[in-house]
């Protein structure tokens, strides 16, 4: 069976580094995919568990010279245990632990009173292990968890990792800058003691620069140990290209203090710790720069995790307990007060309130909730309590499912980054034969063995492999985890890039553009009837039909209040409408075809009178001018009319219509804008299609298509060779939006939906789509910038390193220079990324937010 594993790299510095690892793991039998990102320091391994495994996986990333570690699948949690007074005791409960499947570790300490226990959610669940410990004759309490707590460490050891790079840059820098001006102090006629100046004291100048240089190689000592391993191991880094140009310059300064020891005192003028010192200065300064800008390039999905409250009220027996999430169960009854974030996802069973969803869907504006209502892990409730039944807890969230999608996202490559990776695997070696040959070239020509040295180190420290291993994953997090904060979940790399090069989008009406459920629109009564009395006798009719449009007019009359009359008797007359008894007599509701059988003169009783609106209802006053003709005018508006007759007397029409979503004209309007063309896919007629299709904008109609049929007509448009989108929400939509390039489910629509998509929004309008594609738009623009600058920097500045400005009459490149150079090439990689958390969604306006919320 193919598996998929997400293992943690340690040791990584550089894009080298990153294809190292792919090319180590692909090699292992069994494996089939590996994919290493640099910026997240993350490697995703697909294998046949059959002939591969994670042991296996981690012997060739450690063979290589990296770490590999597991992210803990188990959890481990500490229970206080209350009743226990002796060893006797503790050895019970352990034992009583052990005997539970699926527990590996049970350590109970009696002086703390703590059981320690470690466990396959899969195989056990906390409630079993609590009911252990009761069954031992003890009671467990309040317990504490680590897993709660692995996403803070994983944070914390991020920022001790920043803060010991900033020391170490500290460190060297205190050394390192005296040195330089020693070194380089008296050719710019600054003051020196006496006891150092070369000419007078050669020794003592030589041996201070030595003395001084050590603390700074022992800040940077974490280049050579991790370079020279890589070298070892064949698969060079950039650790490797500082180490060898460091170590040359440290070398050859010794070579030049061993000929100043006997007698030589011209060697003075060849020493260079400096160079060793200010390069290793400037490179930690890069690289914690570059510690920094990674920790906020994953900020978004920081945020995300730390919106997950800590705990939980739940009712057990009319009692009101404080319980840490973790030790909610589906099924629990939960209260959150004003103010308070909701704990897991549940229904709503009593209180009345208004939630932040903004966490999910980006809307500021708050959503009403009441009985039946869902509700959210990690929103906030405003100002009611409200008491509800959990129903996902833990990984089951749709909290945990997002940060697990946006994970995902973060740690995959998009297909722009194949170059970057294929350069990224030959960069060093290409490097390191340039500098070696660029020397030669020098010496070759005449010039001194310093002066081909100077050439060689200052190739090998401007050469940066990092830039290019950073170009694009650090824009797709970036990129993701806005679209995250924003309720745009893209799902990879790939659905990124793909989503910019679309040129049509097609939209499923029903639930899409529309908003999924009929409601009553017009009310055109006959002559003599007023509106309110034909609403009320359809609606009393309606009552006993389970149809959708005659719920759309019991629902218009409930909101409207009024008061419905008996009905003795109902039939339903398929493909014709419905037929019902009312005190004494017969009221038929149906299409032209069950009027003309029963004989009722859809014309009778016409008149004059223009409709108007009542209660944005459609309504005729106490007239209607021809029936039939009004009726077809409602068609092809894109209604369903529905005549009315009581007793063979023609009463009116009601006309039904699935509402099209506030926003969707407008958002069809941004991607017109933005050189996308639109079109429509429904199985209603071609006069309804037209009519919603008119109302929004849209530019092509697809009609009358079978819900079958949907992903066959996509795949009709690509074979006009242009990227198409599928948007949709339902479960018939889920092979359309997988036969699409890029497919965008509605985020109020079905799990099926969700899963077959590459796109899911979060809010229920369409504003998301034009978003969607802005912000796939400029995060592919970012990734080129960088890539451009990673590609540029290092094919100029190699030349320019090797001599090439000097062989035309030009300045030589000095080492230092160089250092600082490759240093900031990858800081304004990361700075360039993180432009993009600037992105704002266009749709974000105070009109967009209020029409979604109806």
């Amino acid at each position: 069976m193919i598996k998929t594993e997400t293992l943690e790299l340690r040791g990584m510095t550089c894009a080298s580094c990153a294809a190292a690892n792919e090319r180590a793991v692909r090699k292992v039998p069994g494996v089939s995919e590996a994919l290493v990102n640099l910026a997240a320091e993350t490697l995703k391994v697909s294998f046949d568990d059959a002939s591969a495994s994670i042991d296996a996986i981690k012997a060739a990333v450690k063979k290589a010279g990296y770490e590999a570690v597991e992210r803990v699948a188990d959890r481990e949690v500490t229970i206080p245990v209350g009743g226990m007074t002796c060893a006797s005791c503790s050895a019970a409960v352990e034992r009583s632990l052990r005997k539970l499947p699926g527990v590996q570790v049970a350590s109970v300490n009696l002086a703390t009173e703590k059981a320690t226990v470690r466990y396959d959610p899969a195989l056990v669940r906390l409630s079993e292990i609590k009911a252990a410990i009761k069954k031992a004759g003890y009671e467990p309490l309040a317990l504490e968890t680590q897993a709660l707590a692995a996403a803070d460490a994983h944070a914390a050891a991020k920022e001790r990792e920043i803060r010991v790079m900033w020391m170490k840059f500290a460190v060297s820098a205190f050394f390192s800058f005296p040195l330089l001006y020693i070194a380089m102090g008296h050719m710019l006629g600054l003051p020196l003691p006496a006891a150092l100046h070369p000419m007078d004291h050669p020794l003592t100048f030589a041996l201070v620069q030595l003395v001084l240089v050590i603390p700074a190689i022992a800040a940077g000592y974490r280049f050579y140990v991790v370079g020279i391993r890589a070298l070892l191991h064949g698969a060079p880094n950039m650790d490797s290209l500082i180490a060898m140009g460091t170590s040359s310059a440290v070398l050859y300064s010794l070579f030049s203090v061993f000929r100043i020891v006997n007698g030589n005192a011209g060697a003075v003028q060849e020493l260079y710790f400096e160079t060793a010192g200010i390069i290793i200065t400037l490179i930690l300064l890069g690289k914690s720069m570059e510690a920094v800008s990674k920790g906020r390039t994953s900020a978004s999905i920081k945020k995300l995790m730390g919106l997950a409250p800590k705990t939980a009220t739940v009712i057990q027996k009319g009692k009101e307990l404080s319980l840490p999430i973790d030790e909610v169960e589906p099924g629990d009854i939960l209260l959150v007060r004003p103010g308070e974030r909701v704990p897991v996802d549940g229904i709503v069973l009593s209180g009345a309130s208004a939630v932040d969803e903004s966490m999910l869907t980006g809307e500021s504006m708050p959503v009403d909730k009441g009985p039946g209502a869902s509700l959210t892990g990690g929103t906030i409730n405003k100002n009611g309590a409200l008491t509800f039944k959990a129903e996902r807890v833990g990984a089951d969230t749709a909290l945990a499912r997002i940060i697990k999608l946006v994970e995902d996202a973060q740690g995959s490559k998009a297909p722009i980054a194949k170059l970057a990776d294929q350069v990224s695997g030959i960069f060093v070696p290409v490097v390191f034969g340039i500098a070696l040959l660029s020397a030669a070239v020098w010496l070759i020509a005449g010039q001194s063995a310093v002066f081909a040295l100077t050439v060689f180190v200052a190739v090998l420290t401007i050469a940066c492999p990092c830039a290019l291993g950073l170009a694009t994953p650090t824009a797709i997090m970036v990129g993701t985890g806005k679209g995250a904060e924003l309720g745009i979940l893209i799902k990879s790399g790939e659905a990124l890039e793909t989503a910019r090069k679309v040129k049509i989008v097609v939209f499923d009406k029903t639930g899409t553009i529309t908003e999924g459920k009929p409601s009553l629109t017009d009310v055109l009564p006959a002559d003599g009837i007023a509106d309110d009395e034909l609403l009320a006798l359809a609606a009393a009719a309606e009552k006993a039909s389970e149809h959708p449009l005659g719920a759309a007019i019991v629902a218009s009359a409930e909101t409207k209040g009024l008061t419905l009359p008996s009905v003795q008797a109902f039939e339903a007359l398929p493909g014709r409408g419905i037929k019902a008894a009312i005190e004494g007599k017969i009221l038929l509701i149906g299409n032209a075809r069950l009027m003309a059988e029963s004989g009722v003169d859809v014309g009778a009783g016409s008149g004059s009178g223009a409709p108007g609106t009542v209660d944005g209802v459609a309504a005729a006053g106490d007239s209607l001018a021809g029936g039939a003709d009004r009726a077809a005018g409602l068609a092809e508006a894109g209604k369903t009319p529905m005549f009315a007759a009581l007793d063979g007397r023609f009463l009116g029409i009601l006309a039904v219509a699935d509402r099209v979503k506030p926003g969707s004209a407008a958002a069809i309007a941004r991607l017109k804008a933005m050189g996308i063309e639109t079109a429509m896919i429904t199985g209603d007629t071609r006069s309804t299609a037209a009519a919603i299709a008119r109302e929004v904008g849209i530019d092509k109609v697809l009609a009358e298509v079978l819900p079958g049929d949907k992903a066959a007509e996509v795949k009709r448009l690509q074979a006009g060779g242009v990227r198409v989108a599928m948007v949709g929400d339902g479960i018939n939509d889920a092979p359309a939006l997988a036969q699409a390039d890029t497919g965008i489910a509605i985020g109020t629509g079905t799990d099926v939906a969700m899963e077959s998509a590459d796109i899911v929004l979060m809010r229920g309008d369409l504003s998301g789509v034009p978003d969607a594609f802005d912000l796939s738009r400029r995060v592919m623009r970012n990734i080129r910038q960088n890539l451009f600058w990673a590609f540029g920097y290092n094919v100029l500045g190699i030349p320019v390193a090797a001599g090439l400005l000097y062989a035309f009459g030009g300045p030589l490149l000095s080492p230092v220079i160089a250092a600082a150079a490759m240093s900031m090439s990858s800081v304004s990689v990361l700075s360039n990324a993180l432009r993009l958390r600037r992105f704002a969604a266009l749709s974000f306006s105070p009109d967009s937010l209020a029409s979604s919320e109806r």
